[in-house]
């Protein structure tokens, strides 16, 4: 099943790119394990033609730019680093919601400005978990031309990262946008991946109702959800 889904989405992203006549692209690589696998499979589609952008901050997490850098050396990605930090100290925030958002639009003007200098495009890295629950900012990493992995639950991506040889240290680390100090995905929207997954795929695949998915599931949880979708 998953040398299926590899081989799909390898293709995927070659036939998006190559319909427009570019035949570049590039993504922002965070050290996370969404912009891994999406990198790895960016790679194996494009070849040379792939190059990942990393772009920390002064909030990034010591191990995001090592372990990006390690993936990058061990898939023998290209790579390029631009830090946001003066971006971010020329237009100070403190709160912590606007602070993210405006670093997720910072990033993606980089990634558009390094998409136009090589003549590519810029191939998004959400997963089907975030974009359902709205788990994003507008003009950040919800910008892209293409997006990969949207149909791939965050459950199903630590799977598919193990299938294509992702470090371990990003397989194993807690996911976060890593937007500011301590940042956790999973203690801001108040439940695990795993948790949230079950029930997105009972209420989106299956198409379960609201008092079915209470029947089995935490009230709070099914209403966050449907709320959320």
């Amino acid at each position: 099943m998953m040398k299926l889904i590899k081989r799909y989405l390898v293709k995927f992203i070659q036939e998006e790119l190559y319909k427009t006549g570019i035949k570049k692209a590039v993504c922002g690589l965070s050290g996370g394990i969404d912009s891994a696998v999406v990198a790895v499979l960016a790679k194996e589609a494009l070849g040379d033609n792939f190059k990942a952008i990393l772009l920390p901050s002064k909030y990034s997490s010591d191990n995001s730019i090592t372990d990006a850098v390690s993936l990058c050396k061990k898939f023998d990605i290209q790579n390029e680093t631009i830090s946001i930090t003066p971006l971010l100290n020329a237009y100070p925030i403190h709160n912590n919601l606007r602070k993210g958002n405006f670093s997720a639009r910072m990033r993606m003007a980089i990634l558009y400005d390094k998409a136009s200098e090589i003549g590519g495009m810029v191939i998004g890295t959400s997963n089907k978990s975030e974009l359902l629950l709205g788990y994003g900012t507008i003009f950040g990493d919800l910008a892209s031309a293409f997006n990969p992995i949207g149909d791939l639950y965050k459950s199903e991506i630590f799977e598919f990262a193990k299938f294509l040889g992702i470090n371990e240290e990003i397989i194993s680390k807690p996911p976060s946008a890593d937007l500011w100090e301590g940042q956790s995905d999973e203690e801001e929207l108040g439940y695990s991946y795993k948790e949230i997954d079950t029930v997105l795929e009972k209420f989106v695949d299956e198409r379960w109702t609201k008092e079915e998915l209470l029947t089995q599931y935490d009230k709070n949880l099914v209403d966050m959800i449907i709320k959320r979708i």
